[in-house]
């Protein structure tokens, strides 16, 4: 085995150092509950970004998320959050008469 590894391809090295997270890890990050994550991670909307580990019969396999993506959920989150506001002021009209008129 050689003593040092050396990148051949060029497009290796321009890849960046992204860490892969734990589910508790990601918890703390985004401050919810680690079942929040689990929830999320497999069955719940909306869906975190996550890489799986080992799955097979009987195991529920190892969960991983790259950092990059989560920073993306959260902008997207962010996004929707502000569009949803911005069509709910669009639906909040002032009344035509008033709640004892017919």
């Amino acid at each position: 085995m050689p003593a040092e590894l050396k990148i051949v391809d060029s497009k290796a090295q321009s890849v960046s150092y992204d860490p892969l997270l734990t589910p508790e890890q990601v918890a703390k990050w985004l401050n919810t509950s680690i079942d929040w994550v689990w929830d999320h991670s497999s069955r719940k909307m909306p869906l975190l970004p996550v890489i799986r580990f080992g799955e097979g019969p009987g195991r529920s396999g190892i969960l991983r998320y790259r950092t990059s993506k989560i920073e993306e959920f959260i902008a997207e989150q962010e996004r929707f959050s502000a569009a949803r506001r911005n069509r709910s002021s669009r639906r909040i009209t002032t009344p035509t008469c008033s709640p004892t008129e017919e």
